[in-house]
């Protein structure tokens, strides 16, 4: 991403960022035969183009003398002498030593390699600033940029293919057959609760609908003193965790996210089965409007929420299932704290959304020296330091070991969101900035919304769903993607 577009997504992410109906225009056109054979034309230059930047970085990374992921074999540099920069979003485990302490675990191995370690609070946005000045360090964890621009900006760590062979969920990084990004953990999506809580309330079976689960947080709210949703509305970021849930989950399709949702044109409208982007917002809104929230969302802490979710304070929480370790660690019945599937049921079956979360990646300009111990440091936190696991994660590694946690998913259908079609992969970002939603990638005020118009009486929800289309609409037209019913 050149320095123009880096610092347009950025105000972009300052004007969406507080840290995914019916109506609308109408579909575009069908485009005639000479816009079809354009578009062709196009999709052979941009695939060409893709094979042409493939062969410069694999010849890049030879001439650096710098081994890829694949070919990297950590007994060899026990010696390496280096030190390199890690910026990260993990302020929390930087408070409570656990990133000294895997730190000092790889330096029992690698004693040459100092790693020098920044956590950044507000990381979506400053990550962004900071890759726009180049002061950053070595690695990085991947933040909203165009799959275009990841080689003027990161070293690939290998193809595709070798790497898929050994890692999951490498893909959503990839351009041009390269892979400029490793998952640091896996997240399934799924919903936190107080098992305690459900056993007062009376609930015997985990909702499967968004209506049973509606009903559900009612029995918490008459049968306990719980709060039966904590909506975390005033962390900002908190709140984006409901768009990781409008692909596979709401729909079980793991090619709509990144395939076509951009090319729909009504993606919020109601399909009247409990399922899709329409119900799973549903949920949110309903809850706020029926007083099945805490008191004063505006007043909401992600700090003390962990804590109170294990004494059995609050219910549930709609949060990926990094958070779950977390919420064992804040109390004394880390016992109570479960996790379940999110509360969507199509054709019979629940699907679990499984993938990466935060990416590292390497700095194209760091010497090679230090792009080698960056390397050999990310191998090893990817496959040695049991981070994933010990946060709950879902393995990155193939054949890894699973948290105890995922139990609950057994007998659900668990996939990873495809990638973009050749020549697509830059339009989901591009649909975000241009229509200002930014689903899964920030979009935070937007969920807010939701909230306020609840509480408020403000705005229905399908006021809300109306403007939403209009601005998907709005954004197809802008860019010439093409939309389908």
């Amino acid at each position: 991403m050149k320095l123009k577009k880096v610092l347009a997504l950025t105000l972009a992410s300052a004007m969406t960022f507080s840290l995914a109906a019916c109506g609308g225009a109408p579909s575009q056109a069908a485009p005639g035969a000479a816009e079809e054979a354009g578009k062709e034309e196009a999709a052979e230059d941009t695939a060409a183009e893709e094979e042409d930047e493939a062969a410069d970085t694999a010849d890049a990374a030879e001439e650096s003398a710098v081994p890829s992921y694949t070919q990297l074999d950590l007994s060899k540099y026990a010696d390496t002498q280096a030190t390199i920069k890690f910026l990260h979003h993990k302020t929390d485990r930087a408070e409570d030593g656990t990133m000294d302490k895997m730190v000092a675990a790889f330096n029992t191995e690698f004693p040459g390699i100092t790693v020098e370690m920044e956590a950044v609070t507000d990381y979506a946005e400053d990550s962004l600033l900071r890759l726009s000045t180049g002061d950053w360090g070595d690695i990085m964890f991947i933040p909203a940029v165009d799959k275009s621009d990841l080689s003027d900006y990161f070293m690939p760590f290998d193809t595709l293919e070798n790497l898929s062979a050994e890692l999951n969920f490498v893909d959503n990084w990839e351009f041009g057959g390269n892979c400029y990004g490793i998952p640091y953990m896996a997240n399934a999506q799924g919903v936190l609760y107080n098992k305690a809580v459900f056993k007062d309330a009376g609930i015997t079976e985990l909702p499967k609908t968004p209506t049973e689960f509606l009903d559900d947080l009612k029995l918490i709210k008459d049968k306990t003193d719980a709060i039966p949703l904590y909506t975390n509305y005033a962390a900002g970021w908190t709140m984006g965790a409901w768009d990781a849930y409008i692909g596979i989950v709401s729909n079980g399709d793991d090619t709509y996210i990144n395939q076509k949702f951009v090319h729909t044109a009504e993606p919020f409208k109601d399909p009247g089965d409990d399922t899709g982007i329409y119900n799973l917002y549903r949920i949110l809104y309903d809850a706020v409007a029926n007083g099945l929230i805490e008191d004063d969302y505006t007043t909401t802490d992600w700090e003390s929420c962990k804590g109170m979710l294990n004494r059995g304070e609050i219910g549930t929480m709609v949060l990926g299932s990094w958070a779950y370790a977390q919420m064992q660690e804040a109390g004394d019945t880390p016992e109570n704290v479960g996790y379940m599937p999110f509360p969507m049921t199509v054709g019979g079956t629940q699907y679990v959304a499984a993938g990466g979360d935060y990416n590292y990646c390497i700095n194209v300009n760091s010497s090679d020296e230090n792009k080698l111990a960056s390397m050999i440091f990310v191998k090893w936190m990817v496959e040695k330091s049991d981070w994933c696991y010990n946060e709950g994660g879902y393995t990155v590694v193939k054949g890894g070991k699973n948290p105890e946690m995922y139990a609950a998913f057994d007998g659900c259908t668990v996939l990873s969101d495809q990638p973009a079609k050749s020549g697509e992969e830059t339009y989901l970002n591009d649909m975000n900035a241009e229509s200002e939603l930014s689903f899964n990638a920030g979009g935070n005020d937007k969920v807010q919304r939701i909230v306020e118009a609840a509480a408020t009486g403000s705005e229905t929800l399908d006021d809300i769903y109306a403007d939403w289309t209009q601005k998907w609409n709005d954004a197809q037209e802008e860019l010439g993607i093409t939309a389908d019913n």
